[in-house]
């Protein structure tokens, strides 16, 4: 488990919603030759640093969207090679938080969700790493769309994730 303490009334939130299976396709976008299926555990919007999460989105577009600003966030935009990947997904555990009225109620508003003070955000994903979830939809703060938040701190079982196939954009 991460080395953080989660916030106790996040837990008990996401403790009473009922985590299900899924499985299907997301995409992931990346830059240059970082392989698809590289974790992060540097933290990012919705995972606390040491918390080990993959970030991909339910379509296309909104993992080309969240590609997007990540390259217009940079001081001097680097001149790489965009890949779309296409994962299959299996999680056993993922609880979706894609409903605005369920994530305010976690302490997630609008600016928490597209600002950059990730605080409440990592709040949420921590909780859910405690609680051992495996997953999270939730919605893009680039785009009208959903991305899933891959969590791997389950100690019974592993996502699974292949690589369907991977496109450049042009």
């Amino acid at each position: 488990m991460a080395s953080f303490e989660p916030d106790r009334r996040i837990v008990r939130q996401l403790a009473r919603l009922e985590p299900r299976p899924w499985s299907g396709m997301v995409w992931r976008h990346t830059l240059g030759t970082n392989p698809p299926d590289r974790t992060n555990t540097r933290g990012a919007r919705w995972n606390p640093p040491g918390v080990e999460a993959l970030y991909a989105s339910l379509d296309r577009a909104t993992a080309v969207a969240e590609g997007d600003h990540l390259l217009a966030v940079q001081p001097i935009a680097p001149n790489v090679r965009r890949v779309v990947h296409r994962l299959a997904v299996e999680l056993s555990a993922l609880v979706d938080l894609s409903d605005r009225e369920l994530l305010a109620a976690l302490g997630v508003d609008h600016d928490a969700l597209t600002g950059d003070d990730h605080a409440r955000c990592r709040a949420v994903g921590g909780a859910a790493s405690f609680l051992e979830l495996d997953g999270l939809i939730v919605p893009s703060a680039r785009s009208a769309g959903l991305n899933l938040v891959i969590l791997f701190e389950r100690r019974d079982m592993t996502p699974r994730i292949r690589v369907v196939e991977s496109v450049p954009l042009a």
